[in-house]
């Protein structure tokens, strides 16, 4: 085969996102490039992050991570290259040059950069023992700080920052989480969730200060202390900042390709460059970024079916993607809208003996937001009557109690 008629898809990053596109590709008999190559900024083929929490609490192994076997990479003709991210796209001649000075040529590009950590401005940020949690070399380096320290400050009480304070607290260490709002998982939970989240936590060992950010990370060669607004200085041999992402855009605008908080595209993840896609937590669709896996999914099927030519019209349209998490142990299942406004109604279940939650909010006899604790069983559920926005009017008494005793009232 000659090179002219050779075609190439390139792929800047090897996430999880990056991966299920590669699979997407690979399902489909006939192959839409004669070549795939992906360069991957580190150094472990893609792997389950969703993972590295119960990594990081001793609750499994590395080689557990794996999304797919070596061979499997092989199979499919694909190469991957670790270790080496690219750092410059020339659009002019179609080709990316990576940090070993590579120089690829592409016929279609694909951005799969994800996100970085968010820090919060503060001073001594960049003071050694000071750390993110977002990736397995972050994960490695907590692992290793646990057997030589025993004090942590997590800053952020999202989920990332309470999986890292609980991975931390199980591995022996003594942990501070702070968090500027008023309760924890703020985006996911109402006020009582959270709370009731917080008592189950610090039962168990944490110390959690909700309305607390630091003024300042304080030490000369390594980090000692967290000062807080209120002047309060808590001692510490390391501080984990998970106080959210921002998409990874540079090698993006400084290609030209048009960014605003993420790389913009179209309903077929396109961007401004017809040649070049973004997917993923590094693309921006109209006003909505992406920081949860499922979204970046559902992209990858629709990137899969626009460069394969078996669904060229598809577009991706985001949806209210539901949250499921688990936290030191409980269930916690949110979607829709979280706080009550002057239009909703709500109803609330609560079981203090098991610790069980539920808060439903209703307008106009339609359910538009679940928060359930404890027992998300009926999550989805609720999740399909929040999207297909049906009558409630004939269950309403019974829907707190979920799905049988409502099909039953019914």
């Amino acid at each position: 085969m000659t090179k002219q008629s050779e075609s190439t898809l390139v792929i800047c990053g090897h996430g999880m996102v990056s991966q299920r596109l590669l699979e997407a590709l690979c399902r489909e008999p006939g192959r839409p490039f004669t070549r795939i190559v992906v360069f991957n900024g580190e150094t472990t083929p893609a792997y389950n992050r969703i993972q590295l929490s119960s990594l990081l609490a001793g609750g499994t192994d590395e080689r557990s991570l794996a999304l797919q076997p070596g061979d499997w990479f092989r199979d499919n003709a694909i190469e991957v290259h670790d270790g080496e991210p690219v750092t410059a796209i020339n659009r002019q001649d179609r080709t990316v040059a990576t940090a070993t000075g590579r120089v690829q040529p592409y016929t279609h590009l694909v951005l799969a950069t994800g996100s970085r950590p968010a820090k919060p401005g503060v001073p001594g940020e960049d003071l050694p023992g000071v750390m993110t949690f977002r990736d397995l070399d972050d994960t490695r380096v907590l692992i290793e700080t646990t057997r030589r320290h025993r004090r942590a400050v997590v800053i952020g009480g999202g989920f990332l920052g309470l999986e890292a304070a609980e991975g931390l607290r199980q591995r022996g260490m003594a942990v501070t989480l702070l968090h500027r709002s008023g309760h924890l998982l703020n985006r996911q939970l109402d006020a009582v969730g959270g709370h009731l989240l917080q008592q189950h936590m610090e039962d168990r060992g944490l110390s959690i200060r909700t309305k607390a950010s630091p003024r300042a990370l304080l030490g000369r060669h390594q980090i000692r202390a967290v000062q807080l607004e209120d002047e309060t200085l808590i001692s510490t041999d390391l501080v984990v900042i998970a106080a959210g992402i921002s998409p990874s855009i540079g090698l993006a605008r400084d290609a030209g390709l048009a960014c605003d908080r993420g790389i913009l595209v179209d309903g077929r993840l396109r961007t401004t460059d017809p040649a070049i896609s973004a997917l993923g937590e590094c693309c921006q669709l109209g006003d909505t970024t992406f920081g949860l896996v499922e979204p970046g999914y559902q992209q990858a099927e629709v990137l899969a079916g626009v460069l394969n030519g078996s669904t060229p019209e598809a577009e991706y349209r985001p949806v209210d993607t539901p949250t499921r998490l688990k936290i030191s142990g409980v269930p916690i299942f949110s979607c829709g809208q979280v706080s009550a406004g002057p239009d909703t109604e709500s109803v609330v279940w609560q079981d203090h003996e098991q610790n069980h939650y539920c808060r439903l909010l209703i307008k106009n006899q339609r359910l538009t937001g679940a928060v359930l604790l404890g027992d998300t069983r009926d999550g989805p559920w609720y999740s399909q009557r929040i999207l297909q926005q049906d009558d409630i009017s004939r269950y309403r008494d019974h829907i707190a109690f979920g799905k049988n005793y409502c099909e039953a009232a019914a």
